[in-house]
């Protein structure tokens, strides 16, 4: 609690009648998370915190509001997100954020640790308690998240991880991945050590494990994983204590088949959870953010308590911070949601703190603030940069390569094997048969590494597309069809500071400009999203077929989602955490 003892008494001076409550909400449906009734009431609200629920009638107040026997829920949590991947700063997020329910982010900031480090993570949650919504910190846990397999533009190592966690707004340590605990790699098992002592939780990243792997990922202390594809995934996940945070984002999809498997299934949900993880501003605002998993869990059969459950107190416990948030309780933040219809997730109203921010869908706005100097300055490409970075050199008639094949709505790839014809000297895209050059530069102007992999499911037939947005290490990643426009699309984005970007015979077809960190746009919400919906729309006249292909791209380079990644070092096997050869065979 962030109050002191005459703070303290005059709170509860106000529960009890002796002190005007600054707000009393009235004439409210109450959905109670605790007892799943729905029961009528109204709200005491003093200095941002429920103090009675039904107060006496002539108890004092500043201000009554009428809720018109609309439902009264707690605001929703999202348990991951990376604010940056939404393309906005945290003052434009809330524009499209609030209006759908949203009250509290869980933000694990690993993607400007990874650019700009302990610095430029705390410029971006500088300021938090001014939003419209608040932020807690999940501490980067990887940053780098491959250390000797990629360049990053800084660490934080375990000295800074315990530096994150003395912070008021600190939650939890980030996501971990297997190949940190399951190597039992002393500088991850310390910053574990140091959160637990912490009293804090661990988030955990357990894609691809095996049940037998999820037993040492549990003893390690990993409390929750985002990255369940399947109904059985999410299962084993919870049989070892790992609870599940059920994810839907722009490019993993995932909430409609586990929420299928967990009401076929009659699986209990206390240990359920809802995160975005990564959603692109177009998504939140055309589906909305939260919401969309509660009224798709909804939709398919789940009662609308245990959904709306799933996105309050579930999430509150499981992060130990429910003498908080996620229930309309005395002494917890008065985050109200109000509802029409309980089924049909669209607020009429929002508060934050009992102050309205949001109704009907549009926000209240959201102060601005100015970020450092910079973290604008974080492209910086070798001068030496050439179309031959991008060759393929080989010797033959032809090669057996190794393709990075997407598969469509998920975070992770399946290791293909084709046949490719080599022509003087060198292995080219194939767009006839999907078969596109993928690429990842260093940023950072530290190295000017340059590596080139083959991909499969873009479906782009000319052109390229680049983005500096590529988890985790940003450096700048392309897909392209030829050795020129690939070139040419790496210095549209080093002229404009960072961002994602269309091309085609050496014009640039469109662009969207993300200057802040190579990440973020300064611009308001709704203007970066007509500009991404240019830009999509942009990439399907190249030949794109996929919905979401600059989400698709940020995430191809992963070098810790299965089973290929690309990184400015090279091709990297995921399983087991190495580079490995682009050719497999060659015939002459």
């Amino acid at each position: 609690m962030q109050y002191d003892l005459s703070e303290f008494k005059r709170e509860l001076e106000a529960a009890s009648g002796m002190q005007e409550a600054d707000l009393i909400l009235e004439n409210i449906r109450l959905v109670d998370v605790y007892t799943n009734e729905i029961r009528p009431a109204s709200l005491a609200i003093y200095h941002g915190r429920i103090i009675a629920i039904n107060p006496q009638q002539n108890h004092p107040a500043k201000k009554r509001i009428d809720g018109e026997n609309q439902f009264a829920i707690p605001g929703f949590i999202d348990t991951h997100i990376h604010i940056e991947t939404t393309l906005l700063t945290p003052e434009a997020l809330s524009e499209v954020i609030v209006p759908w329910g949203t009250t509290t982010l869980f933000v694990d900031a690993m993607e400007i640790a990874n650019v700009a480090g302990i610095d430029g993570l705390l410029a971006l949650i500088k300021d938090s308690d001014k939003l419209p919504f608040r932020i807690y910190l999940e501490v980067p846990s990887r940053v780098p998240t491959a250390p000797g397999l990629e360049t990053a533009g800084a660490v934080l190592g375990v000295e800074e991880v315990k530096t994150l966690l003395k912070l008021d707004e600190t939650l939890s340590l980030g996501e971990l991945d297997p190949s940190k605990v399951l190597g039992m790699r002393e500088e991850y098992l310390e910053k574990i050590l140091a959160t637990l002592e912490s009293r804090r939780i661990c988030n955990g990243h357990a894609i691809g494990l095996s049940p037998a792997e999820l037993n040492i990922y549990a003893a390690g202390h990993l409390a929750d994983d985002h990255e369940c594809v399947t109904f059985e995934e999410l299962r084993d996940r919870l049989r070892v204590g790992i609870c599940a945070l059920i994810r839907e984002g722009s490019s993993e999809r995932n909430t409609e088949r586990l929420m299928r498997g967990v009401i076929e299934n009659g699986l209990p949900t206390e240990n359920l959870m809802f995160c975005t993880d990564d959603k692109h501003v177009n998504d939140i605002v055309q589906e909305g953010h939260i919401s969309y998993n509660i009224q798709k869990s909804i939709d398919i059969g789940l009662d609308p308590v245990e959904a709306i459950k799933m996105a309050t107190i579930n999430a509150a416990k499981h992060f130990h911070v429910e003498a908080m948030l996620g229930s309309l309780t005395p002494g917890r933040y008065a985050d109200i949601v109000l509802l029409e219809d309980i089924r049909s997730i669209k607020p009429a109203r929002v508060f934050k703190g009992g102050q309205l921010v949001a109704e009907n869908g549009i926000a209240f706005p959201a102060p601005i603030k100015p970020y450092p100097a910079d973290l604008f300055d974080t492209v910086k490409l070798s001068a030496s940069l050439s179309a031959e970075n991008f060759q393929i050199p080989a010797s033959g008639k032809r090669a057996l390569c190794r393709i990075i094949t997407l598969i469509p709505d998920q975070i992770i790839n399946r290791e293909d094997h084709e046949w490719m014809p080599i022509h003087n000297e060198q292995i080219e895209a194939d767009p006839g048969r999907d078969i596109l050059k993928l690429s990842v530069i260093e940023r950072y102007g530290k190295n000017g590494h340059v590596s080139t992999a083959l991909v499969r499911g873009f479906g782009l037939k000319k052109g390229a597309l680049a983005s500096s947005v590529s988890h985790d290490h940003h450096n700048i990643v392309i897909v392209g069809c030829n050795d020129q426009d690939m070139l040419f699309a790496a210095k549209t984005l080093r002229d404009m500071k960072g961002g994602f970007a269309a091309v085609c015979d050496g014009q640039i077809v469109n662009a969207l400009p993300l200057p802040l960190a190579g990440l973020m746009s300064i611009l308001p919400a709704r203007e970066v999203m007509e500009r991404m919906n240019q830009l999509n729309e942009a990439a399907y006249r190249l030949g794109i077929t996929m919905a979401a292909p600059f989400m698709t791209l940020s995430f191809i380079s992963l070098p810790t989602v299965p089973e290929l990644g690309l990184t400015d070092f090279g091709l990297i096997n995921v399983h087991d955490h190495c580079i490995t050869n682009l050719i497999l065979q060659k015939e002459d």
